[in-house]
């Protein structure tokens, strides 16, 4: 079976993946030759499905329940299994508890425990959730890695369209590009930060819960931080504002002093495709299909809706008569 993915974001690569393990000939469409286009470039990379029950849908859950397990098969070794740090200073202690009553799956700790689990954090916070099942990985790293992996395996990347007709099927992953021809999909602005500071260490990703901004920071190696994200109902793709810039710096700064003398290595914006409940979708007409909405649950939910995909793409030429792969 030949299949057309178009797009090479975290969405089109997963499920070039999918289908490649299930014996599919697979071509990606990626124009722009490369990632920096792509929202799954500035992703934070958080494999935290609890942590997301808070503000999403219980499919969030559930769909993401087993994304650092696949994670960790496609790409050996990139997947970091120390959990998530949710704190809140004292004044906040109501947004931390408000936070723990829309999840599950953590443990309440004290300062004593903060510390243990990250020193630099010492006297800063006394209360904090800590959620221990939870991963994180460097989604440039995976993004990177995974494309090698898929071209190593066969999977042909073309920077133009080829001729739609002599694929059995067409898997659009084009994500914001389609803002605007997909039905009810939006845009939703996300900007981050990455800070350079030899003096802070971190081990996992930290969330710092406040009323208007709340931020997570996540630990890259070698005295690189991810600062994200701000999420804003406008499909305006310029440049970080200043507002935006100065509440990222802000909680940094919050969490960790020693952040302001950091060193500013990149800001960015990306536009997150969603449908009105924050869902993905996964649709199909006959030999075209659609995967779209991953709104900011990329690289969470990217490994089941690649299954999902692959079974519309598989299911769609059982109906037809056509003989069916066997999955490896």
């Amino acid at each position: 079976m030949r299949v057309l993915v178009k797009g090479a974001g975290v969405a089109g690569l997963t499920v070039a993946h999918e289908l490649c393990a299930r014996d599919a000939e697979v071509t990606v469409l990626d124009p722009h030759d490369g990632f920096l286009r792509a929202a799954s470039w500035l992703a934070g990379g958080m494999l935290a499905p609890w942590c997301e029950r808070e503000s999403a849908d219980d499919a969030v859950l559930m769909r993401g329940l087993t994304a650092a397990d696949k994670w960790e098969a496609m790409v050996p070794g990139e997947v970091r299994r120390n959990g998530t740090l949710v704190v809140a200073s004292a004044r906040d202690l109501g947004e931390l508890r408000r936070f723990a009553c829309r999840t599950t799956g953590y443990e309440w700790l004290e300062e004593p425990a903060i510390t243990a689990l990250e020193p630099s954090l010492t006297g800063r916070f006394r209360h904090g959730l800590f959620f221990r099942r939870e991963a994180h990985l460097d989604p440039r790293r995976v993004l990177t890695l995974l494309r090698t992996k898929l071209a190593a395996q066969g999977v042909t990347f073309v920077g133009e369209s080829p001729h739609e007709e002599s694929f059995d099927s067409v898997v659009d992953c084009t994500g914001a590009a389609q803002i605007g021809e997909a039905k009810e999909l939006r845009g939703v602005r996300g900007e981050m930060l990455y800070l350079r500071s030899c003096d802070v260490d971190l081990s996992r990703p930290v969330r710092l819960l406040h009323p208007r901004i709340p931020v997570y920071i996540v630990p890259r190696g070698d005295g690189l931080f991810m600062v994200g994200a701000t999420m804003i109902e406008t499909e305006f793709d310029g440049p970080i504002v200043a507002r935006s810039l100065m509440e990222l710096l802000n909680a940094a700064y919050t969490l960790f002093p020693a952040f302001a003398d950091a060193t500013i290595i990149e800001t960015g914006v990306g536009i997150r495709p969603a449908f009105p409940d924050n869902l993905p979708r996964a649709s199909h007409q006959g030999k075209m299909i659609s995967l779209n909405g991953l709104y900011r649950h990329g690289f969470l939910l990217a490994p089941a809706m690649a299954a999902e995909v692959a079974e519309l793409v598989f299911n769609q030429h059982a109906r037809e008569g056509m003989p069916r792969e066997i999955d490896r």
